[in-house]
Protein backbone atom coordinates (compact mmCIF):
# COMPACT_ATOMS: atom_id res chain seq x y z
CA UNK A 1 0.00 0.00 0.00
CA UNK A 2 2.19 2.77 1.58
CA UNK A 3 5.71 1.64 1.86
CA UNK A 4 7.13 2.29 5.37
CA UNK A 5 3.84 3.53 6.54
CA UNK A 6 3.61 3.39 10.42
CA UNK A 7 0.66 4.22 12.84
CA UNK A 8 -2.59 4.95 12.37
CA UNK A 9 -4.11 6.12 9.47
CA UNK A 10 -7.89 6.45 8.10
CA UNK A 11 -9.18 3.16 7.05
CA UNK A 12 -8.70 2.56 3.16
CA UNK A 13 -11.32 -0.23 3.08
CA UNK A 14 -14.10 2.48 5.04
CA UNK A 15 -14.73 0.07 7.62
CA UNK A 16 -13.61 2.06 10.37
CA UNK A 17 -12.52 5.53 10.97
CA UNK A 18 -8.81 4.26 11.67
CA UNK A 19 -6.72 1.54 10.94
CA UNK A 20 -3.01 0.52 12.46
CA UNK A 21 -0.58 0.77 9.41
CA UNK A 22 2.44 -1.41 9.93
CA UNK A 23 5.36 -1.11 7.10
CA UNK A 24 2.81 0.37 4.77
CA UNK A 25 0.17 -2.49 5.14
CA UNK A 26 -3.03 -2.46 7.21
CA UNK A 27 -3.39 -4.77 10.35
CA UNK A 28 -6.41 -6.08 11.88
CA UNK A 29 -6.36 -3.03 14.84
CA UNK A 30 -8.94 -0.75 14.43
CA UNK A 31 -10.41 2.22 15.64
CA UNK A 32 -13.94 3.85 16.05
CA UNK A 33 -14.88 6.58 18.16
CA UNK A 34 -11.19 6.00 20.40
CA UNK A 35 -12.26 2.46 20.96
CA UNK A 36 -9.86 0.48 19.67
CA UNK A 37 -11.09 -3.34 18.44
CA UNK A 38 -10.04 -5.77 15.90
CA UNK A 39 -11.44 -6.50 12.45
CA UNK A 40 -9.00 -8.44 9.24
CA UNK A 41 -8.35 -6.52 6.40
CA UNK A 42 -10.74 -7.58 4.02
CA UNK A 43 -9.62 -9.31 0.84
CA UNK A 44 -10.41 -6.46 -1.28
CA UNK A 45 -8.59 -3.60 -3.02
CA UNK A 46 -9.02 -0.58 -0.59
CA UNK A 47 -11.77 1.87 -1.67
CA UNK A 48 -9.16 5.05 -0.70
CA UNK A 49 -6.14 5.96 0.28
CA UNK A 50 -5.05 5.94 3.93
CA UNK A 51 -4.32 9.24 4.98
CA UNK A 52 -1.96 9.78 8.99
CA UNK A 53 -3.98 10.71 11.81
CA UNK A 54 -2.04 12.52 14.38
CA UNK A 55 -2.02 11.13 17.20
CA UNK A 56 -0.13 13.53 19.74
CA UNK A 57 -1.35 12.60 23.27
CA UNK A 58 -1.16 15.39 25.66
CA UNK A 59 0.77 13.46 28.33
CA UNK A 60 3.07 11.43 26.08
CA UNK A 61 5.96 13.67 27.15
CA UNK A 62 7.43 10.30 29.19
CA UNK A 63 7.30 7.93 26.18
CA UNK A 64 10.07 6.85 24.01
CA UNK A 65 11.24 4.32 21.61
CA UNK A 66 13.35 1.54 22.38
CA UNK A 67 15.60 2.48 19.34
CA UNK A 68 15.77 6.65 20.48
CA UNK A 69 18.67 7.67 20.19
CA UNK A 70 18.80 10.21 22.70
CA UNK A 71 17.89 7.69 25.38
CA UNK A 72 20.29 7.40 27.97
CA UNK A 73 22.57 4.13 28.54
CA UNK A 74 21.04 1.88 31.17
CA UNK A 75 23.10 1.79 34.50
CA UNK A 76 22.49 -0.87 36.86
CA UNK A 77 24.55 1.00 39.58
CA UNK A 78 22.54 3.88 39.19
CA UNK A 79 18.79 1.96 39.25
CA UNK A 80 20.14 0.12 42.27
CA UNK A 81 20.94 3.60 43.61
CA UNK A 82 16.92 5.26 42.93
CA UNK A 83 15.54 2.00 44.43
CA UNK A 84 17.47 2.70 48.08
CA UNK A 85 16.94 6.08 47.68
CA UNK A 86 13.44 5.24 47.41
CA UNK A 87 13.39 3.41 50.51
CA UNK A 88 15.37 6.44 51.97
CA UNK A 89 17.53 4.38 53.98
CA UNK A 90 20.93 3.66 52.15
CA UNK A 91 22.19 -0.16 51.19
CA UNK A 92 23.51 -2.60 54.09
CA UNK A 93 26.95 -2.19 55.15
Amino acid sequence: MMKGAEGWYTDPFGRHEARWMSNGRPTELVRDDGVESHDDPPDEPPSGTPVPIDDDPANADDLRRADDADQEAYDPQQAQRAVWDSFDWGPPS
